[in-house]
């Protein structure tokens, strides 16, 4: 008897939607089809990346889980044993192990600090029930970008107010700096480099699981390393990156870059594309639309053919995709206190509002793009520092020591002392300009919408053709957070995108 083929399927990108996938379909029946992920660095997990800086254990990518209740990630780090502290075996303190503290210190820029019951609180509340309400779809006021959105809640705040005491000038002044601080907090949590390019009516359709937001204690890595260890031997190959795609018809085949050691070429009867919507971006400018892309975008870039359909190159130009970077910093009291001062000062959980007049010129343009610097955790001498957008790119091009100075000079602007701080030495993600991701994760763009994260789901060919009992085949099939209507820009995204189109290969061949 002559033994049947098995499909072949080849998944491009070793993320969590990548492993996700090739996890749900060895757990199907490892005999049931042939499965090769192919990744282009050298290493698994993506825009998840765990790594090490003066004594912690930091994130450099994906940081929080978001909700507890039924989130599948939450139940990989808990049986890979990653949720107790020490669990691994190694003692030093992990990222934001105290969540989201309450003893924040909000000073506006020259080093006043805001009155934390009479202004500060009210416009925090005042931000984040909008943002719930937009989140719930209740935000009113039809669509637009979130940012105008928001702005308009603080005029109408403050127009509300009963006339009083004091400089109303003033109030307001550090009432719309403390609005563009949560606006620098929103930017970084969605990825959108300008909030009015954030869709208001689609944050109606965003979900977060139910539950506390954590972080992993033994590092998101560990989850990467579960679901690793889950495949047989040699299922992940590196060192692969995808040029060209050639999906018109069956078999599919993928042309590599390689060292020169493997086959270049790849045939496959399924490819399931887990690369990010920044690679896809930059693929439309390349052998797709027609025009130059620049250097990084060109290094990056997939060639379709035939092109990717209209539908789809529609939905990858209108949804965001943005840049997300973290700045981490050792920090110390720029003096040494003596034995007589006691135990030495904690580095406080500080919140800067940068004031439109009266800048202090020290303060370099892109920390302003910042909401905090904050420990990370209390009493460390780590703090974090979040950009987005423009300020994230341009931190990248930073020498070390050009971004410690910016950020001594924002310290003293904001915490002149005593004690002064000083920064030794800081470690930053780069995730902006590397060739594999071109960015950190999706949102949807006004003049975008919750479909078109439908859209990008969609398997190729998106016609009937001939296949089994009269289905067409899917030659190509889209995984990764930018695939997801509801949970897009998150991990649990990933990994749920992933086994759908496991899924959607098993339905095919039941």
């Amino acid at each position: 008897m002559v033994e049947a083929k098995k499909p072949r399927v080849v998944i491009v990108g070793a993320g969590v939607a990548g492993l996700a996938a090739a996890h749900r379909l060895f757990a199907a029946g490892g005999d049931r089809f042939d499965v090769a992920v192919v990744e282009a660095g050298a290493r698994a997990g993506g825009r998840v990346l765990t790594s090490e800086f003066a004594g912690h254990r930091v994130e450099m990518g994906a940081t929080w889980v978001q909700g507890v209740e039924g989130s599948p990630v939450y139940a990989l780090a808990r049986e890979a044993g990653a949720l107790a502290k020490g669990g691994d075996g190694l003692s030093f303190p992990y990222e934001r192990m105290d969540g989201f503290p309450d003893r924040v210190l909000t000073v506006a820029e020259g080093g006043e600090v805001v009155d934390a019951d009479r202004v500060a609180r009210p416009v925090e509340a005042l931000y984040r029930g909008m943002m719930d309400a937009a989140r719930a779809g209740k935000a009113g006021g039809g669509g637009g970008g979130v940012e105008e959105y928001l702005r308009r809640g603080l005029r109408a705040y403050q127009a509300a107010r009963p006339a009083g005491g004091g400089s109303k000038e003033e109030l307001e002044e550090v009432e719309e700096a403390l609005l563009a601080m949560h606006i620098n907090r929103e930017r970084t949590d969605t990825s959108a480099d300008d909030l009015g390019d954030l869709d208001l009516a689609a944050e109606g359709e965003y979900r977060d699981f139910p539950g506390e937001h954590v972080t992993i204690p033994g590092g998101y890595s560990r989850v990467v390393d579960r679901l690793v260890a889950a495949l047989p031997p040699g299922t992940v190959r590196f060192g692969l990156r995808l040029r060209r795609l050639e999906w018109g018809d069956i078999p599919v085949r993928l042309h590599f870059d390689d060292d020169g050691a493997r086959p270049a070429t790849i045939a496959a009867d399924h490819v399931i594309l887990t690369v990010s919507l920044g690679v896809l971006k930059a693929s439309l400018g390349s052998g797709n639309a027609g025009k130059d892309a620049s250097a990084a975008a060109g290094a990056s870039a997939i060639a379709f053919d035939p092109p990717l359909p209209q539908f789809k190159r529609d939905a990858v130009a209108r949804l965001g995709f943005g840049a997300v970077n973290k700045l981490f910093m050792e920090v110390e009291p720029a003096d040494a206190p003596g034995p007589e001062c006691g135990e030495p000062p904690e580095f406080p959980f500080l919140h800067m509002a940068f004031l439109l007049r009266g800048h202090v010129s020290k303060i370099p343009w892109w920390m302003r793009g910042t909401e905090s610097i904050c420990p990370v955790h209390a009493g460390s001498r780590v703090a974090l520092a979040w950009f987005a957008g423009r300020e994230a790119a341009h931190l990248e091009s930073l020498a070390d020591d050009e971004a410690i100075r910016g950020v001594d000079a924002t310290l003293a602007a904001f915490l002149p002392g005593p004690p002064r701080w000083r920064v030794r030495r800081v470690k930053r993600s780069g995730w902006a300009t590397d060739p594999l991701f071109l960015g950190s994760y999706s949102y949807v763009a006004v003049g975008s919408s919750g479909e078109d994260l439908d859209r990008m789901a969609e398997p190729l060919p998106r016609s009937p053709g001939d296949g089994v009992d009269g289905r067409a085949p899917p030659r190509v099939l889209f995984a990764g957070e930018a695939t997801h209507r509801t949970h897009y820009s998150t991990t649990h995204a990933a990994y749920l995108s992933g086994v759908r189109e496991a899924e959607r290969l098993l339905q095919h061949y039941r």
